[in-house]
């Protein structure tokens, strides 16, 4: 019973919940919570295959009061039947793959993201052409490089050697409001790290089979992303500047691994910043929600394992 508990909470969180998330819009309102629920979804759905996981395997190998096995999985199928024996051997290697899945993208995502970003940093440093002796230029930081590019380009590339790019037709078609609506979003993206929290959702996203996983919840995530990144310059400039920077630089593109401040998420964006109101009810209801997700698969994993170390070393 306490697998099946887990293995349909991990699929509800993986499916049909994150599927109805994606499609509110109460979550553009009250960004902060929506990302905190986001990111409780993802952390429960792992935690709970894993709990579901760690329940068949003691339901199949019957741990002793050491710890160890005391029978053999074959020996199950005589108490479970075959059928309900075969389902707990499937769900478990199904937990096993996810498990393994998740780690190898991990690891994959973050290896090739900074490769890429690495590679491309070292040509902007060398196509960098901003002129700090020009009065247009002066108000540029160290951290900013402008390409002789005339489409409008803006994107930064986090990392350790953080970068904000933009294009010289950013820089000559926009006002100083606009521009620095355009930088104070790409530095927001960079000091709160938001490449990091992508990584961890493309990871999730595709250690679970396509079967379960909701296909539009990684693009809410990326357009909370800006959301939160936008709500930065709008403090700073005021939302005009930055929806007509938004409107500009609409069809900006940028490598793999950076964030680029336009994109298809532009239009929605710009409709925010006209009809914005704070959802604090819908906020508050968020954090709440998130707390309680995280509970029970957590508390679940923690308690056994704790429980398997104590008797442990009661036995030791």
């Amino acid at each position: 019973m306490t697998a099946l508990v887990f293995g349909i909470f991990a699929l509800a969180l993986t499916g049909p919940v994150a599927e109805w998330l994606s499609r509110a819009r109460w979550p553009l309102h009250a960004p902060r919570a929506a990302m905190a629920l986001w990111q409780s979804i993802a952390l429960a759905a792992v935690l709970s295959a894993f709990s579901c996981g760690l329940a068949i395997a003691a339901n199949l190998l019957v741990p002793g009061p050491d710890g160890r096995p005391t029978t053999n999985p074959l020996d199950e199928i005589k108490s479970l039947g075959v059928v309900l024996w075969l389902v707990y051997v499937g769900v478990f290697a199904l937990t096993l793959m996810i498990g393994a899945r998740l780690m190898y993208t991990t690891v994959r995502v973050g290896v090739r993201t900074r490769a890429r970003r690495s590679a491309h940093r070292q040509l902007i440093d060398l196509l960098d052409r901003v002129d700090r002796s020009r009065s247009d230029h002066r108000f540029l930081a160290r951290d900013v490089r402008m390409l002789e590019v005339e489409q409008p380009i803006a994107y930064c590339l986090p990392g350790l050697r953080q970068r904000v790019v933009l294009s010289e037709g950013v820089i000559s078609r926009l006002s100083r409001d606009e521009l620095e609506a355009v930088i104070t979003h790409e530095r927001a993206h960079l000091r709160a790290r938001h490449d990091l929290i992508l990584e961890a959702f493309i990871a999730v996203h595709a250690a679970f089979p396509r079967f379960i996983r909701s296909k539009s919840a990684l693009g809410a995530v990326q357009l909370l992303v800006e959301v939160l990144a936008d709500d930065h310059a709008v403090r700073a400039t005021g939302p005009t500047p930055l929806g007509r920077a938004l409107v500009a630089c609409a069809d900006s593109v940028a490598p793999r691994g950076a964030l680029a401040v336009g994109g298809p998420t532009t239009l929605t964006r710009v409709q925010r910043l006209s009809h914005d109101r704070p959802a604090r009810l819908a906020g508050l209801v968020a954090y709440v929600a998130a707390a309680g997700i995280l509970v029970l698969p957590t508390l679940a994993v923690a308690i056994p394992w704790l429980t398997e170390l104590s008797r442990l070393v009661t036995a030791g």
